[in-house]
């Protein structure tokens, strides 16, 4: 049995991916990899460069002196630009939609290919993201797909804002994921789909804690590992 594990878990926007990928790595020991994160923290700063996301060859010029680092801190990674600790500032619809647009520049993803396998290098891995089963991490150990429907998705991301104190409209919402949907599917470069090997999970009528144990049973199943 291997013990130290790389698991990946893809998916469109608003599934519950964090979530999920959170609870599973406690349950499961392992390190989460927020691996979304990333692209948003080259979101923020093209947006604080005054770069136009559309402008994709200055978001190249951009990713060659990118400085973003990940640092373990309490079980979970926090993401740093210029030695800053940027994590608090990522989760905003706007960031999320402009990480989108930016993740299908090839540069961009190219630039932050090395910083994700870097993370992994040792195993002991929950990689949450898009590309994580077919790009990232093709061997992964146990790679799954989770779905849901549109409006269970919006509702997720929705509650999630509410909870955090953050302004959100419903329709916005629904209207924002969508557009990332339809972004992240046919992008050219590491377009969003489940991985030939990945275990789909749909999660619309399932609480959490019923998609982990889920997870829990097909990682046992498929490793024998004593989680």
């Amino acid at each position: 049995m291997k013990e130290r594990l790389i698991i990946t878990v893809d998916g469109p926007a608003g599934v519950g991916k964090s979530s999920v990928s959170k609870a599973l790595s406690k349950r499961s020991s392992c390190v989460y990899l927020d691996t979304g994160a990333l692209y948003r923290a080259v979101a923020l700063g093209v947006a604080e460069s005054g770069i136009s996301p559309d402008n994709r060859e200055a978001v190249s010029k951009f990713c060659e002196n990118i400085d973003i680092t990940l640092r373990l801190a309490n079980g979970e990674m926090k993401i740093l630009a210029g030695g800053d600790d940027i994590t608090g500032r990522l989760r905003t619809e706007k960031i999320s939609i402009l990480a989108s647009t930016v993740s299908a520049i090839p540069a961009v993803r190219a630039a932050l290919l090395p910083i994700q396998r870097k993370a992994a290098l040792s195993g002991g891995v929950v990689a949450e993201g898009r590309d994580m089963g077919t790009v990232v991490f093709p061997d992964a150990d146990v790679k799954f797909f989770i779905k849901a429907d549109i409006h269970e998705r919006a509702k997720r991301r929705y509650l999630q804002l509410k909870r955090r104190g953050v302004a959100a409209d419903f329709e916005e919402i629904k209207s924002g994921i969508v557009v990332r949907d339809r972004q992240d599917m046919k992008r050219n470069v590491s377009p969003l789909r489940p991985a030939e090997d990945a275990y789909i999970l749909d999660t619309t009528n399932m609480k959490m804690t019923e998609v982990v144990d889920k997870m829990i049973g097909v990682i046992r199943e498929k490793t024998g590992a004593g989680i």
